[in-house]
């Protein structure tokens, strides 16, 4: 008789246990989804659990924590009480064990894991209320217990360890964006910004620049006009300004500054020289991630930076835009359509699009080029690059055997030229970039 009040009692503590782990599981899961929003709500009904959601708010693991080492302990005590039980009862303990091991896995994954954490989140806001209530009470008690077992496990793990623990981490909130996108709360294209926004801090600045080789600049002795002019034709309203060559940039011209003194001086457009209206250029390291970039240009009200190599070069230059790009995909405009690489217009006349393989170009058009002539390119958009000696802009010739190329449609925010026209001439070969 006393064996079976032992029992019954025994019984009543696993079950007791088990239902306290769940409740647990479900007070962390409901916690965990409660918003700012939705706790506003909850202390606008009871003010009185202001105090206690505040400082959930402020220091959520302190709660998390707890909460998972005391469901941790429940499980595992009703673990002990089932196997001593189980054990007394049949001499083949090994058996026995698997046995419990199983059945405890199996009721855990039920009552515990699956059926309260749904529960949780479906009612996180009923559910919250007993929740702070009971975090609150086991932090007290329990929260030095915890920090000091979160500093042990700290130790004893290499590398550097988290000083609240490591359950509420970036991994976990990417994860569960992920969810929220398979569940369709959150679209495709949100996900991708967020996941976006956290690899910022990681993206380097030479990763999402504009390279030296594709940056449009202007010498510090042209006339405003040449300058006013290679702004309307590239289609870039802040340009660099150089002076000997690119890896000495003096300044970035506006085109509103030339624009305005144009206007209000019609003899300064011959007269004057684009270095006499420059504006300070930002020098920026390569190596800075894009998060502190975008944060200094936000602060410092800045549009445009020079990016520098470890020998102080100019590597190339980045926009606030390039950044913004990073987070929300590639800034295309009504004029960006796809280009067939041919397009006859006439027998003579041609628009080609500048991805057009050099040797595709010789063969249909008849041509013929030196080995020095496409060494190092491929396109035709290269080969007009190379013979320039830079970036080209809409209206920059350069004339090939039997053909004159004119750099022709821009494209794209950063106004890369995507087709060229080409009409036959029997012209020596000449290159023109004429501001």
């Amino acid at each position: 008789m006393a064996d079976e009040q032992v029992s019954l009692i025994n019984l009543l503590v696993i079950i007791g246990l088990l239902l306290f782990a769940g409740f647990l599981a479900g007070s962390e899961s409901a916690l965990t989804s409660l918003s700012r929003l939705l706790i506003e709500e909850i202390v606008e009904v009871k003010p009185k659990y202001q105090k206690k959601f505040q400082r959930l708010l402020e220091n959520p693991a302190r709660y998390l924590n707890v909460l998972l080492l005391v469901r941790k302990g429940c499980e595992l005590t009703a673990t002990v009480f089932v196997a001593d039980y189980a054990i007394l009862r049949d001499d083949n303990n090994g058996f026995v064990l698997a046995g419990v091991v199983l059945l405890m896995l199996a009721i855990s994954y039920v009552v515990v894991g699956v059926g309260p954490r749904t529960l949780g989140k479906q009612h996180a806001v009923k559910w919250a209320r007993p929740a702070i209530n009971t975090a609150d009470l086991l932090a007290k008690l329990l929260g030095p217990l915890t920090n000091l077992l979160i500093a042990i496990g700290n130790a004893l793990t290499p590398g550097r360890g988290f000083k609240s623990g490591p359950f509420a981490s970036e991994a976990e909130f990417r994860d569960l964006v992920d969810q929220a996108s398979e569940s369709g709360f959150v679209e495709e294209s949100e996900r991708e910004m967020i996941h976006s926004v956290f690899d910022l801090g990681e993206t380097l600045v030479r990763e999402l620049m504009v390279p030296r080789t594709e940056m449009v600049w202007i010498e510090s002795g042209k006339t405003l006009r040449q300058g006013l002019s290679l702004a309307l034709r590239s289609g870039f309203t802040r340009i660099p300004v150089i002076a000997e060559n690119l890896d000495n940039v003096i300044g970035i011209a506006y085109v509103k500054d030339l624009a305005k003194r144009v206007h209000e001086h019609h003899e300064a457009e011959q007269n004057e020289n684009v270095e006499e209206h420059l504006r300070k250029a930002t020098f920026v390291p390569e190596t800075k991630t894009a998060a502190d970039l975008l944060k200094e240009m936000q602060a410092d009200q800045i549009h445009m930076a020079i990016v520098v190599d470890e020998y102080g070069g100019t590597a190339g230059l980045i926009t606030i835009e390039d950044i913004l790009e990073e987070i929300v995909g590639e800034i295309a405009d009504e004029y960006d359509d796809e280009t067939e690489e041919i397009e006859w217009l006439g027998q003579d006349r041609a628009r080609i699009s500048t991805r057009l393989h050099v040797e595709d170009f010789a063969q249909e058009f008849k041509s013929e080029f030196s080995p020095d002539e496409v060494a190092d390119v491929d396109t035709i958009g290269g080969l007009i690059a190379k013979q320039l000696g830079r970036v080209p802009i809409p209206g920059s010739t350069i004339t090939v055997p039997g053909w004159k190329l004119t750099a022709e449609r821009p494209a794209g925010r950063r106004h890369r030229i995507i087709t060229v026209l080409a009409e036959r001439t029997t012209q020596v070969s000449e290159v023109s970039d004429h501001l």
